[in-house]
């Protein structure tokens, strides 16, 4: 879609549209109350009271019988939320600035520090108000008069309260003119901070679920390689004593991240932020992101989603479905030195996107994006998509590389548009010769190491599947490693116990991280000395590393190829798996090959920090075309 306009060049910064549902359920209740919910709206309003608007003196209150909303007039600011008889679900002793906001930190270019605004509004319009819903918008305009360092946005916070329905919905619209003082956008977010003594109780995801410290806890705690993990040295729950608390090892994707939140078991309450759509979301469905943390702090399926997209919100700016388009079609991939016939894209992620080269979606962060996962014969189907030009980008599990549609697809509202078939030819020089790890943009199938005894979340000790976000693996690595490095002989190692999942530093004692090279020895008894094999090396994710590659030599003085310093993902700090995807295919003449025994040596040569390193994705050797 590309820019919108030049007058709203940075309204997706954090999502004009991100249109968050804060739900509020008596748990017993929730399966009565979602029947009640349709893809039109609301059935059977009339059996619950009308929504209700009080106008204080410094306070607007929206009343539907079942939850009342406060909000600081004319800030904006969510000071109070009643519900199942609880007076405050939101922390009153905190500053009422400090309970429920919208924020973003931002700063200007070439500006050392960020700025950390909550985006205080002053100006408050009632768009709506009936028996059957509200909707307020709070604003704040950019005066370009002031002589001092400011947000150059135009703000418009908007809150609705529907009848019969136990939560609320906030949306943003972030407005920039053209010729307004470039900033830089770090981050957008909405955020509860829930009574601490009510909601002890977190979920992520079914498998994600715990009794969580408080932030007592935590400042009494000892602060470990920085100040968001803590061990948590004397809880006031004694079952947390000893664990490690970090709320990065609760982030998710964003095509996981739809709902979570926390349970006040005594009520029983539960607060959920819903997400109904990630269409506003910068970076793709790959991205991770934070969730519900320690605070009790909730930041921003049910069916909700299916509901989307919404028939109630009234700025101008949003698009209902009537006004939005679709894209379909099939993804096939062309691979002969696998089969023969197309292959089908099998769970292809398929997505539309600003223009650009093939996966700049990945980086983009000024439109908004619209993705879908095609089954297992290859069809696809995107929908609620937003009008606009767009490119079409797709990469499929199992192979490497990234797609992109050779034509720009333009949506216009109620286009329905059949794309047919289309081809994808991953990268491939020629048969392959050996393989390590499984294409799939992840980390996760290599070996993940136990983490110290005295630095465990027991929660990834129950969820095996996700233990790599348990904090300290990689000081793991100089444990199993503390002399030599990892080599791995093909056809001897497994990927699964063998190969670390991230290249990391070494420590050699005293904070002190050295660079460490790897190994991989393969045997070739058959050489084609004029003829070119390629080594394909896909990474899952990199932080301020430099991957170089020299084969037979590993004290050759300039390495056969360079990535130069790449990556900013800190995917091994903040616990995930995997971060920006990157592709490398280098060209190997056949003559710098030798009979027998090889060994490709694969040095991270940036130090001195255990964070600098790389996570490999998968990595091939191809024969030239003709080989045998």
């Amino acid at each position: 879609m590309g820019k919108m306009s030049q007058r709203r060049q940075w309204s997706c910064v954090v999502g004009w549209f991100g249109i968050c549902l804060l739900q509020l359920l008596l748990l017993a209740e929730c399966t009565v109350r979602r029947q009640r919910i349709t893809k039109k709206g609301f059935q059977d309003l009339e059996s619950y009271p009308p929504v209700r608007l009080h106008l204080l003196e410094n306070h607007v209150v929206m009343d539907n019988g079942l939850v009342n909303v406060t909000l600081s007039v004319p800030e904006g600011m969510v000071t109070g939320i009643e519900y199942n008889g609880i007076a405050n679900l939101l922390e009153e002793r905190n500053k009422e600035n400090d309970r429920g906001y919208w924020d973003i930190v931002w700063n200007l270019p070439e500006a050392h520090g960020n700025i950390f605004d909550k985006l205080a509004a002053t100006s408050l319009n009632v768009v709506l108000e009936d028996e059957n819903g509200i909707e307020l918008s709070f604003t704040r305009t950019y005066d370009d008069s002031i002589n001092e360092a400011q947000l150059s946005l135009n703000i418009d916070k908007r809150f609705i309260l529907l009848r019969g329905y136990p939560g609320f919905y906030t949306y943003g619209i972030f407005e920039r003119l053209e010729g307004w003082p470039d900033i830089n956008v770090y981050q957008g977010r909405t955020v509860f901070k829930l009574q601490e003594k009510l909601f002890e109780y977190m979920a992520v995801s079914d498998e994600r679920q715990r009794i969580m410290p408080t932030a007592d806890d935590r400042a009494r705690g000892q602060i470990l390689d920085y100040p968001e993990a803590v061990l948590l040295t004397n809880p006031a729950n004694t079952f947390l004593r000893g664990e490690v608390d970090d709320k990065y090892q609760y982030s998710s994707d964003n095509k996981d991240n739809r709902i979570h939140g926390w349970i006040c078991p005594d009520s029983p309450t539960g607060f959920w932020m819903i997400t109904p759509s990630n269409e506003f979301k910068t970076g793709g469905p790959v991205k991770q992101d934070l969730t519900s943390h320690v605070g009790p702090t909730t930041l921003s399926m049910l069916i909700e989603t299916e509901s989307w997209p919404y028939s109630f919100p009234l700025s101008e700016d949003y698009s209902f479905d009537y006004q939005r388009g679709s894209a379909s079609g099939r993804l096939l991939i062309q691979d002969s030195y696998i089969s023969e016939r197309l292959i089908t894209g099998n769970s292809a992620f398929v997505g539309l996107a600003a223009p650009g080269d093939a996966g700049s979606w990945q980086t983009e962060n000024k439109a908004y994006q619209f993705w879908a996962v095609a089954d297992s014969e290859g069809y696809f189907l995107i929908k609620n998509v937003r009008p606009g030009n767009y490119s079409l980008y797709a990469w499929v599990p199992g192979y490497i590389g990234d797609y992109k549609y050779d034509f720009y697809v333009n949506i216009r509202p109620g286009s329905r548009i059949t794309l047919g078939a289309l081809t994808y030819n991953p990268p491939r020089n020629g048969p392959t010769l050996w393989e390590i790890g499984i294409p799939d943009r992840t980390a996760i199938e290599f070996f993940i190491p136990e983490p110290s005894p005295r630095l465990m979340n027991q929660l990834y000790s129950v969820n095996q599947a996700e233990k790599f976000r348990q904090y300290g693996l990689w000081d793991r690595y100089s444990e199993l490693y503390p002399s030599e490095d990892l080599v791995f002989t093909v056809g001897v190692n497994n990927y699964q116990t063998d190969w670390f999942f991230a290249h990391v530093n070494r420590n050699v004692g005293n904070k002190t991280y050295v660079p460490t090279t790897w190994q991989i020895a393969f045997d070739l008894d058959n050489i084609d000395f004029f003829g070119t094999y390629m080594l394909q090396i896909a990474l899952a994710s990199a932080n301020e590393a430099e991957l170089q590659v020299r084969i037979n030599n590993p004290d050759e003085e300039t390495p056969y190829f360079t990535t130069g310093t790449i990556g900013k993902d800190n995917a091994i700090a903040r616990h995930g798996i995997h971060g920006l995807y990157m592709l490398y295919s280098l060209e190997i003449p056949g003559s710098q090959l030798l009979f027998g025994r090889n060994i490709i040596y694969l040095t991270q040569s940036r130090g001195s920090s255990p964070w600098r390193g790389i996570m490999y994705d998968y990595l091939r050797l191809e024969g030239p075309p003709e080989y045998t």
